[in-house]
Order: structure tokens, then sequence, then C-alpha cells
């Protein structure tokens, strides 16, 4: 699943130089995570990495977009050009 940010948000401005999809950007009101670049840092990372460094834990998956963990790293695989040199 794609990852979203609640209205919780603060725009405090860490998540967005924390992903390594550049899926994360300034929206109207608050910040917004774009599910087509979204893969939850699989292929990078263990863990998202929006929601390690989330303060106010505004993060959570987005329902309305599933996905298995191997369509997330196709989707890595994908956005990084078709290599993930570091798996």
């Amino acid at each position: 699943m794609a990852l979203r940010i609640t209205d919780l948000c603060v725009n405090c401005d860490v998540c967005e130089p924390a992903c390594p999809n550049q899926a994360i950007s300034q929206g109207e009101v608050i910040y917004v995570i774009d599910p087509a670049r979204c893969t939850e840092c699989v292929g990078h990372f263990d863990e998202p990495q929006c929601i390690v460094v989330c303060p106010v834990e505004c993060i959570d998956l987005d329902p309305a977009q599933p996905e298995s963990r191997d369509a997330l790293l196709a989707k890595a695989i994908a956005l990084a050009g078709g290599t993930l040199e570091h798996l």
C-alpha cells in the first residue's frame, strides 16, 4: 500500500527530504504523498523513512492504494530506471 499523510500534519518539512522516491510534496494545506511514487521505501530501507522521521505520527497506510511487497519492489525498480544497485 502507498502511504498517506493525515490532517494531523504540522508541515514540519522533515518527511519530504527523507523520501528516496520524491513521492512527498507540499500540497495546498499539508504535505501529500504521490501513490504512483510511494514504495513504502521497499528496495531502499527496512521501514518507511517518512514514518521514522515524522514527529507527530501523521503518516499511515492508504487503504485506497493496496499493493503487495512484490508490487512495491517492482515500482521501486521502475522508478530507479530498471535497477536497484544496493539490493
